[in-house]
């Protein structure tokens, strides 16, 4: 017990420190007890070959609730998180469309608005913090995009009642709660989890109130994700209920808010900390001007520069999106990578370490985004968004703002470091950020 406490304890407080420890310890597979007290034996792997035995594991073998269940108060027990077999099916059925092909480019103008309208009153010599900018723009993205809700009464509410609810779970001793299910008691609303579970109620109200209103006007439903959503049926004509709705879109704001604008953030900083970087990136952007059609320079052309694809790739190996893949604990006896686990071994994918294999990699911490010029690896070798048949449903959406958001901004402000020290990776929530906040002073505008 004593072991399982401090090895959980340690993997929240600083994770980049406890897997490159353990991984310099015991290479490319070890096993620790880090879901809480009673964890199980839980079993990271990073090899390539490992990585895709485990995706190879049929799905009948493998149990995602209980390997997972230390989220469900935060997103609901609809949440496809938690879906296994025909129901995991069904949900992601539903949900893929929407965050694909066409669909995509649809977004494209919200996203740059929405940039550009928080950016607006940059001048030169103000000097952001990235850390604070990106979720601003990410959270109205959600809001606007996913949510389908327009900026207004609800909308005010929803943003002050999700960035107090978000900056609460990024902090260490509140994320803790999550582990450790006997902390979870409502002693009222001054106590810590009894102020979760109030704010928790009070944003529920406002998405149900808006589930409920376009359940009212369901002939002239719009193109945000939530619509389709509502619009969409499964192979039996059945559609999403009010909880299934409510829990997938808390589960996407969760997943896809600080995450992406942890990314963002780290984005800003490799760029400007390797002007060499910056200056091919720039120069990229800058082709474009040359092009005789002058709608060449929208965002369906931009989110397919090559360099600029390789800047993003590159920053997701060196600080994906998530440090590990969705747990899985095995229902019966599984083998990986030659190795034979028993019933209720914990399988973890460990895209940080799979990251920074050296016969993968070469100088696998050095930032350099040409990698992805030269070489496409595969998909057990790089993973910033998970892989197989649990893989995020949002990747593309993901990269696709993620893009958009940077060349939105580099193209109007030119920028500098106010510090050139080298950042170090930090936790905040379940995303690793860059210490100090990235701040950034305007330079000019362009």
């Amino acid at each position: 017990m004593t072991n399982s406490l401090i090895q959980t304890l340690q993997l929240i407080a600083n994770p980049i420190n406890f897997f490159d420890n353990h991984a310099q310890r015991y290479g490319d597979t070890f096993s620790l007890r880090v879901l809480g007290i009673n964890s199980p034996p839980v079993v990271f792997f990073s090899s390539p070959q490992a990585i895709n035995d485990c995706f190879a594991i049929s799905a009948n073998k493998l149990d995602f609730k209980k390997a997972t269940h230390v989220f469900k108060p935060l997103f609901g027990s609809d949440s496809i998180v938690f879906q296994e077999g025909k129901s995991h099916n069904r949900q992601r059925q539903l949900l893929m469309p929407p965050f694909h092909g066409d669909r995509l480019k649809s977004y494209g103008d919200t996203i740059c608005n929405i940039t550009n309208n928080v950016i607006r009153d940059w001048k030169p010599g103000n000097t952001v913090s990235m850390q604070q900018v990106m979720p601003d723009i990410t959270l109205q993205i959600i809001l606007q995009v996913v949510f389908g809700i327009t900026p207004g009464e609800r909308y005010e509410k929803l943003i002050k009642l999700l960035t107090a609810l978000l900056d609460d779970i990024t902090k260490p001793l509140f994320s803790s709660l999550f582990f450790f299910p006997p902390l979870q008691q409502d002693l009222g609303k001054w106590s810590p989890w009894g102020n979760y579970l109030k704010r928790r109620e009070e944003i529920d109200k406002l998405i149900y109130a808006e589930i409920s209103e376009r359940r009212i006007k369901k002939d002239n439903l719009g193109e945000d994700i939530l619509s389709l959503l509502m619009s969409a049926s499964d192979e039996n004509g059945g559609k999403m209920t009010d909880k299934e709705l409510r829990d997938q879109l808390v589960s996407l704001l969760l997943l896809g808010y600080e995450t992406t604008s942890g990314v963002l953030a780290w984005l800003f900083y490799l760029i400007h900390s390797h002007l060499e970087v910056k200056d091919k990136l720039i120069n990229e952007l800058q082709s474009l001007d040359n092009l005789d059609n002058l709608n060449k320079k929208n965002p369906e052309t931009i989110v397919q520069l090559p360099y600029l694809n390789a800047v993003c790739s590159e920053t997701m190996r060196l600080h994906p999106i998530a440090l590990i893949c969705t747990p899985r604990m095995a229902i019966d006896k599984v083998e990986v990578a030659g190795e034979k686990f028993p019933k209720g071994t914990v399988l973890v994918p460990c895209i940080y370490l799979a990251h920074r294999q050296e016969t993968t990699y070469q100088q696998p911490d050095k930032f350099i985004p040409e990698r992805f010029l030269n070489k496409k690896f595969s998909a057990f070798e790089y993973l910033p968004f998970g892989g197989g048949y649990r893989g995020c449903i949002g990747a593309a959406f993901a990269m696709y703002e993620m893009k958009l958001i940077l060349t939105t901004i580099i193209q109007k402000f030119a920028l500098e470091l106010v510090d050139k020290k080298p950042v170090k990776p930090v936790r905040r929530g379940i995303t690793i950020v860059p210490s100090g906040g990235v701040s950034m002073k305007v330079v000019k505008t362009i």
